[in-house]
């Protein structure tokens, strides 16, 4: 069964503000998670945050942009992403 996968409002508006590289790895993030579930520890930097959040860098270097996502239902498998951005705005 795959993991529904959604961004929230925020996270959209984030988006629109990265490179078309760093959106490209988002995308690709989304779809490991939809197929494969929440914890990627094949991604650079993979953490297992508190309460069922995840993160990992999703292009290296200056600045070095992140992922955060939770995991908020279990039973229905959905997982939603909570931040995209640089490394030093990261809410974690």
């Amino acid at each position: 069964m795959q993991w529904k996968v959604s961004a929230g409002r925020r996270v959209h508006k984030q988006v629109d503000a990265l490179p078309k590289r760093v959106k490209d790895s988002l995308l690709a993030l989304m779809v490991d998670i939809q197929f494969h579930g929440p914890v990627r520890g094949n991604w650079p930097n993979y953490g297992k945050l508190t309460g069922g959040r995840h993160h990992c860098h999703i292009r290296k270097g200056r600045p070095t942009y992140v992922a955060v996502w939770e995991e908020r239902d279990k039973t229905v498998r959905l997982v939603e992403i909570t931040y995209a951005g640089t490394h030093e705005k990261a809410p974690y």
